[in-house]
């Protein structure tokens, strides 16, 4: 059986990134089968085992995994002429708290901040950002099955076999999508639940049945709901929360 570079193996098995992973094996915190392996780029068996040092497990405690209501305007990633990028909405003043709650905004949790997925510029709602390499895995990952739940108004007559064809049966860039859940919330919105995440993926399924999208919000992820999170407001995930 042919050897697999560790990071690789450890990210696969959700322990961390793999930028994570070559950061733990540089500080000795990974070992293989018990023995300490401390030398980027070493390979291993996949059937070997993996633990980590109680340093990294701690160090993975204080990462943070943020949630924003993103308003229209913002680009989700790195920023564009003229567009604001939506981790500027990340500060002390916008962080929304509920009742009882104290919590503090520290600048440390900025560092290595990344969006764990997108949302057009033109769409709202749920954003995720986390330091967490685990999680960024879990929501956005090749073998990534969360489910993400959108409400989509549009303008456009759609008959029972294009509905039907919304739920499964399009192809976008050549490759066939994944079933979808895709259903009337009213007289002018649908409600979307994917589990994948082309490039304005809904925009282009609803012009494949004639529909023109003109309002989209993005109201889950997984287990983890927008609900009464304000527009332009962010907050910590909670431990307990999982998606």
């Amino acid at each position: 059986m042919e050897k697999i570079r560790l990071s690789k193996l450890m990210s696969e098995q959700g322990l961390c990134s793999r930028r994570e992973a070559d950061s733990y094996i540089e500080r000795g915190w990974v070992f293989v089968d018990g023995k300490r392996v401390s030398k980027v780029g070493s390979k291993i068996y996949p059937e070997q085992k993996i633990t980590l040092h109680s340093a990294a497990r701690l160090q993975q405690l204080r990462l943070v995994t943020i949630l924003i209501n993103k308003p229209i305007g913002y680009v989700s990633g790195q920023p564009e002429p003229g567009h604001r990028p939506a981790i500027q909405l990340i500060k002390a003043e916008t962080l929304f708290q509920k009742k009882g709650q104290c919590q503090t905004f520290k600048p440390e949790h900025l560092k290595n901040l990344a969006p764990a997925g997108r949302l057009d510029i033109d769409s709202q709602g749920l954003l995720i950002f986390t330091q967490d390499g685990r999680i960024a895995r879990q929501l956005i990952g090749n073998e990534s099955s969360v489910e993400k739940e959108y409400l989509v108004r549009v303008r456009g007559g759609l008959s029972e076999e294009k509905l039907a064809l919304l739920n499964h049966g399009l192809s976008l860039d050549g490759k066939a999508l994944k079933p979808a859940i895709v259903q009337w919330q009213n007289k002018d919105q649908l409600r979307f639940i994917l589990r994948e995440g082309k490039k304005r993926q809904i925009r282009r399924m609803c012009e494949l049945v004639g529909l023109q999208v003109i309002g989209l919000k993005r109201v889950r992820i997984g287990q983890i709901r927008l609900s009464n999170l304000p527009e332009g407001q962010w907050r910590y995930l909670e431990e307990g929360e999982r998606f």
